[in-house]
C-alpha cells in the first residue's frame, strides 16, 4: 500500500476517492479499481478509441492517461451518461438505429459522439465521420453509427428548443 497514490476526482458526477499504482492507467483505474467496465481495453496504445472517456469535457483515450493525473478533475465514462429517467439520447439512438453489432466499440463511439455534439449540436455527416475516425469498429460499416449520431443530434436539439 505504501506505493499507492490517493486520487480524489469527480467521476460520473460523483466525488470519488481511490488508490492507484503510480503507473496505473486511467483505464485500469476505472475498470479494475472502481468497477466501471464500460470503457474497453482494445489496443492499449491509443489507436482504437474503445477506452474513450471525457476528461474535463475533453475526449481522451483512458489507456494513455495515468490514473494519478485525474486528481481534482472530472471524468465521464459511458456509465455516466444515462440517468434514472432513461438513456442518454445517443445511447437510445444507437439502439434505435441498430448502430452496433458486438458492442465492444460502442461505449467509446458514444463517448466520442457526445464530445462532438457538446461542441457542435448540428454536425455534418463529414464532420461526424471525421470526429469518429479515432474509434475503430470491426463489425459495422459505420453508416448506422453516423445515422445514430445524426438522430441523437436532432433529438437533443429538439429537447433544447422545447
Amino acid at each position: 500500500m505504501a506505493n499507492k497514490i490517493l486520487v480524489a476526482a469527480t467521476i460520473n458526477g460523483e466525488p470519488t476517492e481511490f488508490l492507484c499504482e503510480p503507473q496505473q492507467s486511467l483505464l485500469e483505474g476505472l475498470r479494475d479499481v472502481l468497477g466501471l467496465t464500460g470503457a474497453k481495453e482494445g489496443c492499449n496504445d491509443g489507436n482504437c478509441g474503445a477506452c474513450s472517456v471525457l476528461l474535463d469535457g475533453r475526449l481522451v483515450n483512458s489507456c494513455l492517461v495515468l490514473a494519478a493525473e485525474i486528481q481534482g478533475r472530472e471524468v465521464t465514462s459511458i456509465e455516466g451518461l444515462a440517468t434514472w429517467q432513461g438513456l442518454h439520447p445517443l445511447q437510445q439512438a444507437f439502439i434505435d438505429e441498430d448502430a452496433l453489432q458486438c458492442g465492444f466499440c460502442t461505449p467509446g463511439m458514444i463517448i466520442a459522439a457526445k464530445a462532438l455534439l457538446d461542441r457542435d449540436p448540428d454536425p455534418t455527416e463529414e464532420r461526424i465521420r471525421a470526429w469518429l475516425s479515432g474509434n475503430l469498429c470491426r463489425c459495422t460499416g459505420y453508416d448506422k453509427i453516423v445515422r445514430a449520431v445524426q438522430a441523437a443530434a436532432a433529438a437533443m436539439r429538439s429537447e433544447v428548443t422545447v
